[in-house]
């Protein structure tokens, strides 16, 4: 699981890593609408919260739709700016049809990496669109239909939106964050210069890497996507604000963004895989193996202990502490004759943590 952006051919000078106003300022809202995703970031969310006016406020729930469960394609500028004004301009250059249907992406979700047609011209998107609004309640489902039925307005009245969070809030934390924003993408942007761009995403993230053949960049998420580069190229967002999230926009006829948190608390040896995340909670899922890692967690234990005291043979042991190893939660070592073996505690118990890190990112 994992997605995978193309970059055959693509060359170097059309990889661009810097910070965007725009996009900064959507992960703050997406913070402030989803607090419980950002422990880290209490004493901003709880000073910033309180300081917002009740109008501004009920704006912000009213659009939260395109931060909160996912980040709108809109709010993703393949091109970053030095000001969020020359953001907005830049948005504003883009067609209806392709700004409709990014802003309402909860209506084409599951058709994302197919390219939903969009609901301004397609008649079964906007009825979907118009539905699945209707489940959030009123309120959405009326702001859904005005978008539908007169997008210049509502882009209009977005783009206020923005300009009064940069005029309450926002353009005092971006003075405050853009410096180490630009200096993380100076920094990257260094790295590919020097070291090549292997060395560079390996730098962005622990779940961003380069092909062998260097011909793609993997995003390890728990979704599935492809896109290509050519043609376009690649951005690279940093963020102060995205911490656990790792955001790949990879819509077909869109420029591939990845949205990256700088200064993530990463355990050493990079957060695992999504994939090893699974190994791992299934290798303690099977009611054998819990009553094995109960013995294990304790001390060590040989083979011919363990079965003994579980009451299964010796093969059954080792085929059940194969998966465990397998999914790294064992160490093993030799005393004289025996192999002992052990839990690794520390591993366990980070399993909670690293397993909503995945699904959060």
């Amino acid at each position: 699981m994992s997605v995978t952006i193309d970059i055959t051919g693509l060359p170097h000078e059309r990889i661009v890593f810097g910070p965007s106003p725009l996009a900064e300022l959507a992960a703050a809202l997406h913070a402030l609408s989803e607090p419980g995703h950002h422990a880290r970031l209490h004493a901003w969310i709880t000073s910033t919260s309180a300081g917002l006016k009740p109008e501004l406020a009920d704006r912000l729930h009213e659009a939260d739709f395109l931060w909160r469960s996912a980040r709108s394609d809109i709010l993703l500028p393949p091109c970053p700016r030095e000001t969020l004004a020359e953001e907005l301009d830049d948005l504003d250059t883009m067609p209806d049809e392709q700004y409709v249907a990014a802003a309402l992406e909860i209506s084409c979700a599951s058709q994302y990496g197919a390219g939903a047609p969009s609901p301004l011209v397609d008649a079964p998107t906007r009825e979907r669109a118009l539905e699945l609004a209707a489940t959030r309640g009123p309120r959405r489902s009326a702001f859904v239909r005005r978008m539908l039925t007169d997008p210049p307005a509502v882009r209009a009245w977005i783009r206020r939106l923005m300009e009064d969070c940069d005029q309450a809030f926002f353009a005092e934390t971006w003075q405050r964050v853009r410096v180490q924003l630009a200096a993380d993408a100076r920094h990257k942007t260094d790295l590919l210069r020097r070291k090549g761009l292997a060395e560079a995403v390996a730098a962005v993230s622990s779940a961003v890497s380069l092909e062998e053949t260097g011909t793609a960049v993997v995003v390890d998420k728990l979704s599935s996507g492809r896109t290509s580069a050519a043609g376009s190229g690649l951005t690279f967002l940093p963020t102060a604000f995205g911490w656990p999230h790792l955001i790949a926009l990879h819509a077909p006829g869109w420029q591939p963004v990845v949205q990256y948190p700088v200064g993530s608390p990463e355990p050493s040896g990079g957060a695992p895989s999504v994939e090893t995340v699974k190994l791992r909670l299934e290798a303690v899922a099977h009611p054998m193996r819990m009553r094995l890692c109960r013995s294990l967690a304790r001390g060590e234990y040989s083979t011919s202990e363990l079965a003994d005291t579980c009451g299964i043979t010796a093969p059954e042991v080792s085929r059940h502490l194969s998966v465990i190893r397998k999914a790294g939660l064992l160490t093993t070592r030799r005393r004289g004759r025996y192999v002992l073996h052990q839990l690794d505690v520390t591993l366990v118990a980070r399993l909670g943590s690293d397993f909503l890190e995945g699904v959060l990112r």
